[in-house]
């Protein structure tokens, strides 16, 4: 859908990150190295699937026919059509992806509001979920099927697949930590090479037979294939959604290169040679007698290319999902903070990897994790196909999730009309619903992995999200006026030279760790700053709206410093611009004080035991606040105490 056959989304909406034409082919082409690395490595084994999967098809021409057509309206539908050109105009600030829309969402709607999209809120809680599912098998699946092509070369190959396999993803995750700023330099030349060795087999076979693309572009064919044949049809989509599985990646890495650059690459190139290699394999498996057809349909992608040339063929795929593997790991750590900044996972460690680019963090914990569950997938599954029944759940459960997410946008922030909105909507939803329908019978299979993962997952983030609502409530039941405690304190303490940081999670009141430094020590500093960190709804935040500074009397202040969830927290720095407050700050002269809590469970309302449990131990567990604001580890105090929720 062209800009002008909608109703324009509020500038508002689509403020951000802009891109100038003179860089919109340079973006472009960065863009096909990052965006299209999943859903550019679905052809090794997308198509065969749908033939040689768990519910295998004649490799006839009614069902190749049926096959390729879904292939190329699910492609028009949901990422060319709902992706490219609805979903990608709803940025938060030129940032997409799941939690950013949530964010956006939660933002515009206002407070009257929230109660009502509490079930909105939960959706996109539950789609950053059943994302961490999805990092976990698509490397899996996409390096072991670009593997299994040795077998293709020689059949003797096939013991080694697998070691070969975990050996490459052991490496993959072990550079981690190193960054991906000299690796990323390859990227875009890598898979433009891969894209065009795509379309350039899929033309090679496409010669002998054109009439395989008029075949793949007549709707007639797919809806043939479902009047034929209705339920191998039904359970077709459960592999041909394969194709289409690194679609969200498209608006989640939108605030890497925008909108433009993204749909031109999209549009101009990458599904152009998805489908030239998708209509060149039915054509080469049309051209071939029973026999031949039953043997190469079991993997098709690499019998594209001749006996000579396939072993470069294995290589260069290999490379490919390497490169898609890295972005979904990239993706992993980028979620995994802006959920921590959203409040729904605790503090963790996070290390920078580029001075230049913010963007390129590496978090330990988050890509351990992922490299043992991403083994554990190989060894229990063995084969990509085995994993391809455990593959796609998580992407149409996360495509169905974005569909209602943007179903509010579409009423209740841009306000369409119901007679564009609804058809529109519609058919999104008959799409979506019948993907995850399609993908449910996989479930007993392996579609199974990706819902524990999510469900793990989802209640974790929202036990982490509620229990420190509870423990703020708690903390500030009590809580002493501000002007109170200064009248007294101001009177009675003995001051100190320097300056005491005390920092709170809330702007109001006292924090209990200068409540308590009161007690023990009986001193208060010349100047006591309360800091307050808020993490705003949108990535980031205008450098000159960052500190808010208000003076309390008697050497107190009030300070509040706001970062937006893509950023990252840096106290000391932001101290050092803080002015209107007496001298510049000095670490040196600058004493930080931190509230540990621990956690008493209580009969009282709030959440169940074992959620208690599971909070106080992620609690446990998180990063210290000193590590994550970056204070100076020789001017912090912790202060303890004790709270009921």
């Amino acid at each position: 859908m062209s800009d002008s056959a909608a109703p324009a989304a509020p500038a508002e909406y689509s403020a951000g990150h802009h891109h100038s034409d003179s860089g919109l082919l340079k973006l472009s082409i960065g863009a096909i190295g990052i965006v299209f690395g999943d859903i550019g490595t679905s052809p090794i084994y997308a198509f065969r699937e749908t033939f040689a999967g768990h519910h295998p098809l004649a490799p006839d021409a009614l069902h190749i026919h049926g096959v390729l057509s879904l292939i190329f309206w699910s492609m028009m539908i949901v990422v060319s059509f709902k992706y490219v050109s609805i979903i990608m105009r709803a940025d938060n600030k030129g940032e997409g992806g799941s939690l950013a829309l949530l964010a956006l969402i939660s933002r515009r709607s206002g407070a009257t509001m929230r109660l009502k999209t509490s079930g909105i809120v939960l959706l996109g809680v539950f789609a950053c979920a059943l994302f961490y599912g999805d990092s976990m098998i698509t490397p899996a699946i996409s390096v072991l099927s670009a593997v299994e092509g040795l077998t293709t070369v020689q059949s003797a190959f096939e013991p080694f697949v697998i070691p070969i396999a975990v050996a490459i993803l052991v490496g993959l995750f072990a550079i981690q930590s190193r960054g991906t700023a000299r690796v990323g330099a390859l990227f875009g030349p890598i898979m433009l090479v891969y894209f065009a060795v795509l379309a350039a087999l899929g033309i090679f076979h496409i010669a002998k037979d054109p009439s395989i693309i008029l075949a793949t572009l007549n709707p007639w064919n797919a809806i043939q294939f479902f009047i034929t044949d209705q339920w191998r049809a039904f359970l077709a989509l459960g592999s041909v959604v394969l194709a289409v599985t690194g679609a969200e990646a498209l608006y989640a890495d939108m605030g890497h290169f925008g909108r433009k650059p993204i749909g031109l690459s999209w549009l101009c190139f990458a599904m152009p040679a998805l489908m030239l290699n998708y209509m060149g394999q039915g054509a080469m498996i049309l051209s071939l007698d029973a026999a031949a057809a039953a043997e190469t349909i079991r993997n098709p992608f690499f019998f594209l290319a001749s006996e000579a040339y396939r072993l470069p063929l294995v290589i260069l795929a290999t490379l490919a999902t390497i490169i898609a593997s890295q972005a979904v790991i990239s993706g992993a750590f980028s979620v995994t903070q802006q959920a921590m900044q959203l409040g729904f996972i605790p503090r963790l460690r996070i290390l920078h990897t580029s001075a230049s680019a913010a963007g390129q963090i590496y978090i330990p914990i988050v890509n351990w994790a992922l490299m043992v569950m991403v083994i554990l997938l190989v060894l229990f599954f063995r084969s990509s196909s085995n994993l391809a029944a455990a593959y796609g759940i998580a992407v149409t459960g996360a495509m169905f999730i974005d569909t209602c997410l943007l179903t509010v946008v579409l009423f209740s922030l841009w306000k369409w009309k119901p007679w564009f909105a609804v058809p529109l909507l519609a058919l999104f939803f008959l799409v979506d619903i019948a993907y995850f329908t399609a993908n449910l019978t996989k479930v007993p299979a392996g579609g199974w992995f990706p819902l524990l993962v999510g469900l793990v997952v989802f209640t974790m983030l929202t036990t982490w999200a509620k229990g420190r609502r509870l423990m703020i409530e708690r903390m500030n039941e009590g809580t002493m006026p501000v002007s109170i405690f200064i009248k007294s304190a101001a009177a009675s303490a003995a001051r100190v030279p320097g300056t005491a940081v005390f920092m709170t999670t809330t702007p109001d009141g006292i924090p209990h760790a200068l409540l308590h430094n009161l007690k023990h020590n009986k001193v208060l500093h010349e100047r006591v700053l309360l800091l307050t960190v808020k993490i705003e709804d949108v990535p980031f935040v205008d450098p000159e709206k960052r500190i808010d500074l208000k003076e309390l009397g008697s050497g107190f202040y009030r300070l509040i410093l706001r970062y937006g969830f893509m950023e990252e927290t840096d106290v000391p720095a932001a101290l050092a611009k803080v002015e209107s407050c007496g001298p510049q700050f000095k670490m040196m002269d600058t004493s930080f004080f931190l509230a540990r809590q621990t956690l008493i469970a209580s009969s009282r309302p709030g959440m169940a035991l074992w959620r208690e449990g599971l909070f106080a131990w992620m609690l446990r567990n998180a990063e210290s606040a000193m590590q994550f604001f970056k204070l100076p580890t020789n001017r912090v105090v912790e202060l303890g105490s004790q709270v009921e929720i």
